[in-house]
């Protein structure tokens, strides 16, 4: 892929993008292939097949180079499957983009604790479970890049959870990329402020409304334009890079 003169050439690395068939996770996909990578598309199994299914349609775009495969990242077990079925796949893995995530909103007062739970366990552990077996997996000079959120950093309303998770995320980030520098192995979180997702778009009207109010840019962010810095960050131009968080947020408060 090329940026302006300088070209992005992931040929013969092979990527996996956790949460990647829809949304931002899709967008990431689809412009780590762009640049050559091969990519694994992991998703959640769900009861009526819907996230096999845009995992499936998401890896179909990217012909032989792309593959779904399924698995809970926060099962320890789960997660080791998928990894060794993404070497099995494409013989190597160089790049982790650990991107799955949920929300769900509610003040903590009202806030019941398997709504807790489920955003930790999801968004921070899944996290924890997909970088542990990455250390043990992905070869030296690779790259990891974490999703975290402005929420990580500067919270909001009735987010105490995702709030939590992200805040989680961009740690664990800063503490593994020294213990993986050893290795050249780069570790790099991406904090997205509101990007118009299905998640961003799940945020009711009136909270979106007052923190467009504080977005220097005027707008918010699209899902391409959050997947270009995962590029980045997974490329060789980011080769002394490590332990960063990089927002993306049209300049809002963070």
């Amino acid at each position: 892929m090329l940026c302006g003169m300088i070209t992005i050439d992931l040929s013969g690395r092979t990527a996996l993008v956790t949460g990647g068939g829809q949304g931002l996770g899709a967008a990431i996909s689809q412009l780590l292939a762009e640049a050559g990578a091969n990519v694994v598309i992991n998703y959640l199994e769900d009861s009526g097949g819907v996230n096999r299914a845009r995992a499936q349609e998401t890896a179909g775009r990217l012909g032989e180079r792309g593959a779904a495969i399924g698995a809970d990242v926060r099962d320890p077990e789960a997660v080791s499957s998928l990894f060794a079925q993404a070497v099995e796949r494409f013989g190597s893995l160089e790049v982790l983009v650990a991107n799955a995530g949920v929300l769900r909103d509610r003040t903590i007062a009202k806030m019941s604790q398997a709504e807790w739970s489920e955003v930790i366990d999801t968004n921070l552990t899944g996290t924890f479970n997909v970088c542990r077996e990455a250390a043990r997996t992905l070869a030296d000079g690779g790259r990891i890049v974490t999703i975290s959120s402005i929420a990580g950093v500067i919270g909001f309303f009735g987010q105490t959870n995702y709030g939590a998770s992200k805040a989680g995320v961009i740690g664990l980030t800063r503490a593994l990329s020294k213990e993986l520098a050893r290795r050249r192995i780069t570790v790099n979180a991406v904090a997205p402020g509101v990007v118009l997702t299905e998640m961003g778009r799940s945020i009711p009207e009136e909270v979106r409304d007052e923190m467009l109010k504080s977005i220097p840019l005027g707008r918010f962010g699209e899902p391409r334009e959050v997947a270009e810095a995962v590029l980045f960050l997974a490329s060789d131009l980011a080769g002394y890079i490590t332990g960063q968080l990089l927002q993306v947020n049209g300049g809002g408060a963070g």
